[in-house]
């Protein structure tokens, strides 16, 4: 009988991929953000790796690089929109038990789905969610497994189709692989709106519209009222925007609570020079009525997602899943620069 080696077992795992795996929505997230910082934001955190600690690409196929390196944790991105171009790919790595890992240094690769013209290492930055105490909601304080950080690696993609993607980590003093995944890069017939696209212009409730109760438009535990001040349609178009989907209390991928905390606190940082403003998702905040039309919109059919706009309504970055204040902060700056 033929040795089954881990080699030949990654090679028709490849080739078993002929569909995209469901992603972990909303544990990472996908931007658009093209970079690009000011003064007054923070700087992007580095890589805690180099591109020599993991294995080299050239000529080989991804069979070859991981073919001996023991199987490692689950790769879970957040992506579920990816263009041909540069994409930012946010990303989880969870352990047998399900724990999410972090403090690896990680990198990823991509290639055909049969293995070949592998391309990486991508090396990935840990993005911290953390916020300060007083901006932390009940829902994040409370979770155990609600999102604390993020692996983010910047990835490009030469052409549409499919292609396989997988993690190199290290781990314990050694290189350890996940096994490939499939993902699919553009034919989406729906799409949010993109960078550089003008944002679709909605009402978003306030205070005022629902007399004071705000439980009817904020299911986070406490409201932020600073994100429900302004409706949408008022200020797009007149000042720069923050437009957050999410909803702390019914969210599936446990982000949405560390997401709308994250804008609480970036809003407090900027001020009033850009309008912040988080959107629940379900009408009447039961998952059983659909989406509100603020979704249907934005042609949005997973949360939580955030979209940072210029004071002209187009749209500069958008995220879909998770993403640390510091990310936040350098997105708002280029919309503020020279304000």
């Amino acid at each position: 009988m033929p040795r089954v080696t881990r080699s030949s077992r990654l090679l028709a795992a490849l080739l078993a991929l002929a569909v995209p795996v469901a992603l972990a929505a909303g544990c990472g997230s996908s931007s658009d953000d093209g970079g690009g910082s000011s003064a007054s934001a923070p700087a992007q955190p580095q890589p805690s790796a180099k591109a020599e600690d993991f294995p080299a690409t050239k000529g080989r196929t991804l069979p070859d690089i991981i073919g001996n390196l023991p199987s490692g944790p689950v790769l879970a991105p957040s992506v579920s929109l990816l263009d041909k171009g540069a994409n930012r790919i946010g990303f989880a790595l969870f352990d047998t038990a399900g724990k999410q890992l972090s403090g690896a240094g990680v990198s990823l690769y991509v290639g055909n789905t049969d293995g070949s013209a592998a391309h990486g290492p991508y090396l990935a930055r840990a993005e911290s969610l953390k916020v300060s105490p007083q901006f932390e909601s009940k829902q994040t304080s409370t979770d155990p497994n609600s999102a604390r950080g993020v692996y983010v690696a910047d990835v490009p993609f030469k052409h549409d189709g499919k292609f396989a993607m997988l993690a190199i980590a290290q781990l314990d003093g050694r290189l350890v692989a996940t096994s490939p995944i499939s993902v699919q890069v553009g034919g989406k017939k729906v799409v949010p709106p993109a960078v550089g696209q003008k944002a679709p212009v909605i009402h978003t409730l306030t205070p005022t519209d629902v007399a004071g109760d705000v439980a009817k438009i904020d299911t986070r535990i406490p409201p932020a009222p600073s994100l429900l001040k302004d409706d949408f349609a008022d200020v797009v178009g007149k000042k720069p925007v923050v437009i957050t989907f999410a909803t702390p209390q019914l969210c599936q991928s446990r982000v949405c609570g560390p997401v709308v905390d994250v804008v609480d606190e970036v809003q407090a940082k900027v001020g009033d020079k850009v309008s912040f403003i988080h959107q629940e998702v379900y009408q009447d905040n039961e998952i059983n009525k659909g989406l509100r039309p603020q979704l249907v919109a934005y042609k949005l059919q997973t949360e939580p997602w955030t979209f940072v706009i210029d004071k002209n309504g187009v749209v500069s970055t958008r995220f879909e899943g998770a993403f640390s204040p510091g990310e936040l902060e350098r997105a708002v700056a280029k919309v503020t620069a020279g304000s």
